[in-house]
């Protein structure tokens, strides 16, 4: 016998790998329809699909934790035939290649994670018949998908869970787990997921984990991890957010504007996209009823960029209040609009020769500034005069509104100034 060890007694004998754990939302992942959650409005046509001889090409849209994998992975089974599964973000078109050797049937997660050139990858494919895509995205596909790829999918649209549904299915991952819990308990967790069937399962196995007794909801709460309710700030969410934000503001409902602003800031939105559009918001509906909006909305800009976050939301949020109570008038706003469509549909007219500047002789000549009457020497600063080109009706693309200051910054202008 040796006097030296032997590789197996050096290093050990190989260890045995460690049981896998599997997550509580994979191990409920439903075998069949009989058994999935939500989503009836496409019952049938789920049902239609799964007795298809061939399965169409589709994507699933909706909202995290709704059944879209599910619904595929339920779908691709039911053909019987060979497939893959696979998450955008992980594979790359030259991984995919090799994926699809010898396979014609691929679950896609995530579709909308992939770039324009990524997604043109499956065009031929499914042009000819030999790829069957069965895709996935949370995000608005009019906005992710190319137009080219969109039109080669029929699309199926998920909701969020009702509270009926998230209720029965934390039952059943309570029941997985052997643990007790009450209807206040798995409802307080059923509003803590926020409609994410995927949240709810992970918050009921992370509190079957807890030690002691599990009977107060204030008390399991209070030792939940934080659920971070996070948008996709280049998806659906981040425009509908922004757009409930400016849009409370112009109907003056501060309480909704200062929701919508703590949606987007808990959501993770960068503050430098909220101070714009308050900037914008600021000319285009408060405008000249208040023109301290501006100033402030620009004011509130620099206080986030100087005092950063989380503290930026104190200006973000005066600002906000401030627009919502503000008087509104778009008069300013419409008056662009209007003189841009007269310029768009006759062009831009030669300016009247007499406001042109004569820097040459020769311009003289020609009757540049001939005739320009010099507004600062007349007693009130103004004079009668034409300043619009010729060709141009004598029309107010500017139409004063009684809101806020304008009445006060027009009372001169309509006396003295306004063209007849």
């Amino acid at each position: 016998m040796s006097d030296h060890p032997s590789l197996l007694e050096e290093h050990g004998a190989p260890e045995q790998p460690a049981a896998v754990h599997v997550p509580l939302p994979e191990r409920l992942r439903p075998e069949s329809m009989d058994l999935f959650l939500g989503q009836p409005h496409l019952e049938k046509r789920i049902h239609a699909l799964l007795g298809a001889k061939n399965l169409p090409s589709l994507l699933f849209f909706g909202p995290p934790g709704c059944g879209k994998s599910t619904i595929a992975i339920l779908l691709a089974k039911s053909t019987g035939r060979p497939f893959r599964r696979v998450s955008a973000p992980e594979a790359g078109i030259t991984q995919l290649r090799r994926l699809l050797e010898g396979v014609n049937l691929l679950i896609l997660d995530e579709l909308h994670r992939f770039s324009k050139a990524q997604q043109d990858f499956f065009l031929p494919l499914l042009e000819s018949g030999s790829l069957t895509l069965l895709a996935t995205t949370t995000e608005n596909p009019s906005f992710s998908v190319t137009r080219q790829l969109l039109s080669r999918l029929s699309v199926l649209r998920l909701r969020p869970l009702d509270l009926p549904e998230l209720l029965e299915l934390a039952r059943r991952g309570a029941a997985q787990m052997g643990c007790e819990l009450n209807d206040d308990i798995l409802g307080m967790l059923c509003d803590q997921s926020r409609g994410d069937a995927r949240a709810l399962l992970n918050l009921v196995e992370y509190v079957a984990s807890l030690p002691g007794k599990k009977e107060d909801p204030e008390a399991v709460k209070a030792v939940l991890p934080d659920i971070i309710n996070r948008h996709d700030k280049s998806g659906d969410s981040h425009y509908e957010l922004a757009s409930a934000l400016i849009k409370s503001i112009r109907g003056s409902d501060p309480d909704a504007a200062l929701y919508y602003l703590a949606c987007l800031l808990e959501g993770g939105e960068d503050p430098r996209f909220i101070c714009r559009r308050l900037i914008l918001s600021a000319s285009e509906d408060v405008g000249l009823a208040d023109p301290r909006a501006l100033g402030m909305a620009v004011a509130c800009q620099q206080a986030v960029e100087f005092v950063g976050m989380p503290e930026g939301f104190i200006p973000l949020a005066e600002t906000v209040t401030y627009l919502a109570l503000a008087r509104k008038s778009n008069s300013s706003y419409a008056a662009f609009l209007n003189a841009r469509d007269l310029v768009r549909k006759q062009g831009p007219l030669p300016v009247p020769l007499h406001l042109r500047n004569p820097t040459t002789e020769l311009q003289k000549q020609w009757g540049y500034g001939r005739g320009y009457k010099y507004p600062h020497n007349a007693p009130e600063g103004w004079v009668p005069q034409r300043y619009l080109p010729e060709g141009v009706a004598l029309e107010h693309f500017y139409v004063p509104k009684d809101n806020g200051e304008e009445p006060r910054l027009t009372q001169w202008w309509k006396r003295k100034h306004r063209r007849s």
